[in-house]
């Protein structure tokens, strides 16, 4: 039971959405204040009726409407244009398999006969004639929320209830839990959802014995007794202490979850995501679709590692949506696996060569996202190559490349063809600066895949005389400026070259800190413009 197609609209930053998903693992990237966590929410929304973890109805309020439709509509109003009020949308198409025939239908927006669930949050009809009057006697400002309600159905138009929702899902977001008493409740939930039903009608009997026992104790009724001799007092009531009865006193609210004895709220955030995380992934009911957020919180390099690992153990048989700033995770989860989304639709890197995503696969530690998620990048081969670029940036530009939103990275020159099956794929403007190693027609050749594609600039060093940056940079300089920038007083070019190739990083990094700009080769010229 698979999700191929969420169509969203009008919800918080999400002024129109669609988008379609995988049958397996989708990985969600883009850059910040795209919508990302408001995705999974709106997902979880959709298949649950729920925000925050509590049923939706008592958490509706003017700001889960997109800010720039309720400002039109504000503004229409206040001009004398009456406009329709803003209306939220939600729809989940499933996969056509045969436990979701009840959801079939053709109410949906696109009118197509599919399996589905829609989420709408609208004027209530029957408060029609009170929201009329009430616009307008007044002066607007917001969503008049109080007249709404929310409609939760099937694209069979079967109104829904949680139990009639075949399709079962989690939420995992362990970044949103920052106070220890948050974190405690959060994994008591999970605790709640992993539980079998013998297992959870057992634990709540126990704890009611429990508060039974209270009252029985000798120095709680001696207590009481003397609370009880102050009626009249205090009250005209007789005043007695117990543990809380009420439904708000389930044992979800008064049992804390330990590791080794020790409070989970006690231990570091690192472990306490991961539990989260693997509990929620663990539940014995049959769970279907798992929305994930930013897994890598909190944890090392290792100790993601062994996350990830687990994550793709368990979500074997789910689909998983799932969203990172991490390139680790992307590339360890199938780099191919990756919806790049700008807030409205996403392209999916499904299409690279199967030798690519075997690349990412197996180095997992490349900065992918890095250039994905950047204005423009630049790939050279080693660091030296990057202090170079970069400081030839910023003389040009006065800035240097990240504030311009441009990423230098060093790349292995047998990996330039494996970011570029990426860019080509997504349209991402990439430079690629290499050197020629005496062999500049044979590069160029090396390339010519990629000659056409506009977002592509190869920069290769010219001349086979001068076949790697160092030299480049002498025949760029000269002696006498080179001498100066390094601090150098070699007598001829020989001898500087000899001490640049053998002394690489101290030489970028000369070139780098100095006050006295450098002659920029060609190469690298065209590369940064």
């Amino acid at each position: 039971m698979t999700i191929e197609r969420i169509i969203i609209k009008n919800y918080r930053t999400l002024r129109a959405v669609d988008l379609k998903l995988g049958a397996g693992t989708n990985i969600i990237v883009g850059n910040n204040e795209t919508g990302k966590s408001t995705l999974l929410e709106a997902i979880n929304l959709a298949l649950k009726c729920q925000l925050a973890r509590r049923p939706a109805a008592y958490e509706l309020h003017p700001f889960l409407f997109n800010s720039d439709s309720v400002t039109e509509f504000v503004a229409a109003h206040r001009a004398g244009n009456l406009q329709p009020p803003p209306e939220i949308l939600i729809e989940l198409y499933f996969k056509d398999d045969k436990p979701l025939a009840d959801l079939r239908g053709t109410i949906n927006s696109e009118m197509i006969d599919q399996p589905g669930i829609s989420l709408a949050i609208r004027l209530d009809e029957n408060f029609k004639e009170e929201y009329r009057e009430y616009v307008s006697r007044r002066e607007l400002n917001s969503v008049p929320v109080e007249y709404y309600e929310i409609v939760w159905q099937s694209f069979a138009g079967q109104i829904l209830t949680p139990r009639a929702v075949p399709v079962k899902s989690v939420l995992i977001d362990p970044s949103s839990i920052s106070n220890a008493s948050g974190a405690s409740r959060y994994v008591m939930e999970i605790v709640r959802d992993y539980l079998t039903k013998t297992q959870a009608v057992d634990l709540a009997l126990s704890y009611r014995q429990m508060r039974d026992e209270f009252l029985n104790d000798s120095r709680i009724a001696a207590l009481n007794i003397d609370l009880a001799s102050k009626t009249g007092v205090v009250s005209e009531k007789r005043l007695s202490v117990a543990m809380d009865v009420t439904s708000k006193a389930s044992w979800e609210a008064g049992i804390l979850p330990h590791l080794n004895d020790i409070p989970l709220t006690l231990v570091g955030k690192g472990e306490q995501s991961a539990i989260k995380i693997k509990l929620a992934m663990e539940a014995p009911d049959t769970c279907h679709v798992l929305l994930m957020e930013e897994p890598e919180n909190h944890l090392s390099h290792t100790n993601l590692n062994r996350l990830i690992g687990a994550i793709i153990s368990k979500s074997r048989g789910r689909q998983l949506i799932i969203t990172t700033h991490s390139s680790f995770v992307l590339n360890k989860l199938g780099v191919e696996n990756t919806l790049l989304f700008d807030g409205r639709t996403a392209i999916r890197l499904n299409d690279l060569p199967t030798s690519t995503e075997a690349y990412f696969k197996k180095l997992p530690g490349h900065d992918t996202l890095r250039m994905i998620l950047a204005k423009r990048t630049i790939l050279v081969e080693g660091p030296s190559d990057e202090l170079v670029v970069q400081k030839a940036f910023f003389q040009t530009y006065g800035k240097m490349p990240l504030e311009a939103g441009v990423e230098v990275i060093s790349v292995n020159s047998l990996a330039f063809k494996r970011f570029l099956d990426i860019a080509r794929l997504l349209k991402i403007a990439v430079s690629v600066v290499t050197d020629n190693d005496s062999k500049t027609a044979a590069k160029n050749a090396n390339y010519s895949e990629y000659a056409s594609e506009e977002n592509i600039n190869i920069c290769i060093g010219e001349d086979d005389a001068y076949p790697t940056l160092e030299p480049q940079l002498l025949k760029a300089n000269g002696l006498a400026k080179l001498n100066k920038i390094l601090g150098s007083a070699f007598s001829d070019n020989l001898q500087l070259l000899a001490h640049m190739r053998d002394n690489k990083a101290d030489t970028a990094l000369r070139i780098f800190d100095s006050e006295t700009p450098f002659d920029i080769p060609s190469y690298i010229q065209h590369a940064i413009q």
